[in-house]
This record gives C-alpha cells, structure tokens and sequence, in this order.
C-alpha cells in the first residue's frame, strides 16, 4: 500500500493517538492540504467547501489554544511557530529537506516540531536508525491499511470484527510478489511490456516527439496491469485503457489529500471517479480475466472467504494494488531515464552492460528477445543508476507512533523522553542528500553504488559504517515487500527501452524538479513534463 515506510505494498498503520483525534498521516500532510487546497480543480461548491474548510481549521485552532505544549525535561527542543494548531505546517510543505535542515542546523540532531496539530520529533542522525526501527515494543510500525489506506481507496478497515482474520491473510499474500514466485511475474512483465512497446512504438520510423512522463505512465501502467490482473477474455489487451489511465491520473492527483483523510466531498469529483475506477474490478469483471498472477489469485480467494466483504470492498482491494504496483514505480523510471538521457556516458555504459548480457547467455538481440531474472540479476551498473535515482528523488518519512510515554534510547550516551501519540519520524531524504555519507550529493553518479565489481555497500557517517544508507523502500520490519517486482520493473523498463530505441532529451528545457505536493509519499512526478525524441533503434 502506500507509503511512508516505502513506496509500494505496504506501511505502517497510522491511527487516531491523542486529544485531538487526529491520525499521524494527517498530521504530515494536512500541511498540504491547507496550503494547496486551492490547486485542487473542484466543483461550483468549491467556495463553500473551502468556506468550511477553514471554519473547521479555525475551530482546532481555537481548541488548540486552550490545551497548548511546553517542553518537558528531557525532551527535544520544542518548535511550535506562531499558528496554533498548524504550527510549522506550512514551511514545512513548500520544502521539507530545506525546512529540517535548517531546524538541524539551529537545534541538532532531534527535535520536535508542532505539525498541523500533532507533535513530529525527527531524528536526523542515520547512525541511530537502527536503535529506533528495533524499539517495537514502544513504536507502533505496524500496517497502514486500517485507517488511512482504507480511507484513500473506499474500502472498510481491515481490523474489524466483521472480517476476522482477513488482515492476516492479506498480509501472507505478499509472500508472492517475493523468491521463486518473482520468476514468473518477471516473464509475465517482460512480454507485457514488449506487447505495449511492439504495438505502440516498433512499428514507426524516424524521430519521434513525445512528454517523457507521459510515455512511461503509458508503458507501465498497462504493462503492469496486464501483468498483475491479466488480459480479458478474447483479446491481448483491454479496451477502454487510455479512459482508465486518465482516471486514474486524475485520483493520483488528489491522492495526497485523501492520505491526509481531507474529507473526499471536498475535493470535488473524486468521489465519482474513484467509483468509476473501483468498477472495473468488479468480480463479475475480473473473474473473466485471463493470466492472472497467483498474486492476485490468491487474494481473490482470500476475498471470496469473507461473505461480509461486498464486490464493491473486493474491487476497491484490487484498485488499492493496483496503486500499490505503480503509483511510484511510474515516477521512479522517469527519473532514472531522465538521469541516463542527462548523462550519456551512463547511458552508453548501461546499453554496453545489457547487450554483454545478453551474449554471455549466448542470444543475440532482436525485437522478442527477453530477459530473464537471473540476466537482470547481473546488471549491476543499471541497479547502481537506479538506486542513484532513488537517492535523488525519493521523498518518504520512515514513521513511528508512541505507544506510550517512555524514553527512548538513541545510543549508548544520548536519550530523549517521548510522549504518547507523538510521532518519530526519521527522514531519509536529508541521509541522501549528506555530503559526508555521499560526495558531491547533489550530482548523479550512475556507478556511485558499485565497488569493485560488486554492489557497494560501505557507506559511513562520522568514521561508522551505515546500517541503513539508502530507504527508497522503509527499513526493518514493514520494509516493503514489493520491492523485489518493484527494482525487476524498472530494470525491465530501461532494458528494453535502451535496446530498442535511440533517445534524446529536447534542447531548452528547464531542469525538471519533483512535485512537493507528494511530500512524503515515496517518488514523486516531476512538477512538469519533460520533452524527449526517441526512433527505433536498427537491428
């Protein structure tokens, strides 16, 4: 599900802990919600809507200030900004690294920062991650889907006492995006994505013009699809794709305020949308489907063991992973393609490394020649460009909910005394982007995750070795578990695209920038498209 531990599959769950009852996903983008709401295009309510949008803000203002926070011994500095309630929200939404930084840089290594009525104590220092991803027993780390994934996708919440067991279950699926069972969704994906490419692109000469996001949000998005729910029953590929992509992009768009549970009348026609995207899982729909992956088999199953489930909750499953699967998987292949067409000596390295692949497994490339795990496997300059990519443009908070009041230790020498309901938020992106752990950190080095050969794995901070130095994906034990498919689409991706096609970024373009409104929710699009050529490459 989606994320702040990771990107695809799963997060941990965020439930409503303190007075003002408000869920610690709320409390990160709420922020957004209040500072873009206007961007959002709504009905003729809109005024009215945004009328008792800020009557509601007032309101928690208000209340705010009968109840406010001091610092307590032992505790972090306390920042809580001069707006009741929304505290350092704002500033905090138009650029979180810059903001942390600098509240780093004046207060230290952890602090506590007021964010749109709940209490963030960010700890900056990467050393003591390990120290808090172990602390179980006070941090809640647990699955997102109770509350605000069930909210975002219109289905009821797993823990519940109608549907026993069902969360377990669901959870045990995801076994089957992992080990022997990634083999198959693997040949499944490549043929997928030669079938789009074959029908869409192959088949025409010359220089081509095209939006790059556009092109992958075209690619993946029906590749995946056909990969995961398969194809309909008397044909290669489902009609109507395109009207359900641009439904789908729309959703995605208002995504971030459905995370942060803004209330979906609000937000004009989601709703309408979101219904109309949900109906196409319908079981009498899918059931039809052939080539399904086992993935999704099972889950049908699962759902078909629950007879208090309605069709209408099972469908809005299946489009939950179907966000799951590419709402950044999408925005990640942008990124890393438009890094490679940035640098075109990694790209040429990287096309090198896929055709020596190709011929030490003794084929010789033609328009269906596919590879396999084990080839993909092997390429360890198109994973390091990737993983560089991840560093440069993920922004994801790894998240954790007191359970209680307590103290929490960091290290040998250092605690700090946590309150119930406060959230610990460790921030990865600002460990991406230090110049102590990665040199010139600003700058894309295609090879800046191989050593000798092999997958580099040292990275230090003050002299220490880093457990975790790179957390597109979460940490510990709600790491996502759709991260194996996730790294085999994107390398699928790439391949194909390098050995099919010439490609070339347009002269005169800005450089692009990634979209702060997802501030939080794992790899974001960029804020505008990015113009591209590209032909098809000779045999």
């Amino acid at each position: 599900m989606p994320s702040w531990e990771g990107l695809y599959f799963e997060a941990p769950r965020t439930e409503k802990v303190g007075d003002n009852g408000m869920s610690s996903s709320q409390c990160v983008l709420v922020c957004v919600s209040v500072s873009q709401c206007v961007s959002v295009r709504v009905s003729a309510d809109r005024n009215r809507n945004m009328f008792l949008l800020l009557l509601l803000l007032g309101l928690l203002s208000l209340l705010w200030l009968l109840s406010p926070r001091s610092r307590r011994d032992g505790e972090p500095p306390l920042i809580t900004g001069w707006i009741p309630f929304i505290g350092k929200a704002l500033e905090f939404s138009r650029d979180a690294h810059k903001f942390v930084e600098e509240q780093k840089e004046k207060f230290g290594d952890v602090f506590t920062v007021l964010i749109a009525g709940k209490y963030m104590t960010f700890i900056m220092d990467p050393l003591v991650y390990p120290s808090i991803i172990k602390h179980g027993q006070q941090l809640d780390f647990s699955e997102f889907t109770n509350t605000a994934a069930a909210f975002a996708f219109g289905y009821p919440p797993m823990v519940n006492r109608k549907f026993p067991g069902l969360k377990e279950e669901i959870t045990r699926s995801f076994k089957l995006l992992q080990g022997d069972n990634l083999t198959a969704l693997t040949e499944s994906m490549m043929g997928n994505l030669i079938l789009v490419l074959r029908q869409d692109h192959l088949r025409e000469d010359g220089w081509k013009s095209g939006s790059m996001y556009q092109f992958c949000n075209a690619v993946m998005f029906e590749a995946s699809f056909l990969t995961f729910y398969g194809k309909p029953p008397t044909a290669n590929r489902h009609a109507g794709m395109e009207l359900l992509r641009e439904d789908f992009v729309k959703f995605d768009n208002v995504f971030p305020f459905l995370i942060a549970q803004v209330p979906i009348w609000l937000l004009g026609r989601t709703r309408t949308i979101r219904e109309k995207l949900i109906s196409y899982f319908l079981p009498h729909r899918i059931s039809c489907w052939s080539n399904t992956s086992q993935f999704v088999r099972r889950r049908m199953e699962v759902f078909d063991h629950f007879g208090s489930l309605s069709d209408f909750d099972k469908a809005a499953h299946h489009f939950g992973i179907l966000w799951a699967s590419v709402g950044n998987t999408i925005p990640a292949c942008f990124w890393t393609l438009y890094q490679l067409l940035r640098h075109p000596e990694a790209l040429q390295v990287i096309r090198q490394e896929i055709q020596d692949t190709l011929r030490l497994s003794g084929l010789d490339f033609d328009r269906d020649v596919k590879l396999s795990k084990e080839q993909l496997d092997k390429l360890l300059y198109l994973e390091s460009a990737i993983n560089e990519s991840f560093r440069l443009s993920s922004a994801s908070m790894n998240i954790r909910v007191s359970k209680e009041d307590f103290s929490l230790q960091l290290d040998a020498e250092r605690t700090v005394a946590v309150r119930k309901g406060d959230i610990i938020a460790m921030f990865p992106q600002s460990m991406h982007l230090d110049p102590e752990i990665y040199e010139e950190p600003q700058t894309f080095q295609f090879d800046r995750f191989i050593q000798d050969g092999r997958p580099r794995t040292g990275f230090y901070k003050r002299g220490q070795k880093l457990k975790y130095y790179l957390m597109p994906f979460g940490s510990g034990s709600s790491i996502c578990p759709g991260r194996f498919i996730a790294i085999s689409e994107i390398k699928q991706f790439l391949c194909l695209l390098l050995l099919h096609f010439d490609l070339q970024l347009e002269d005169g373009q800005t450089t692009a920038t990634p979209d702060p409104r997802r501030v939080g929710l794992g790899v974001p699009p960029p804020t505008t498209d990015v113009h591209f050529r590209y032909r098809v490459r000779k045999v």
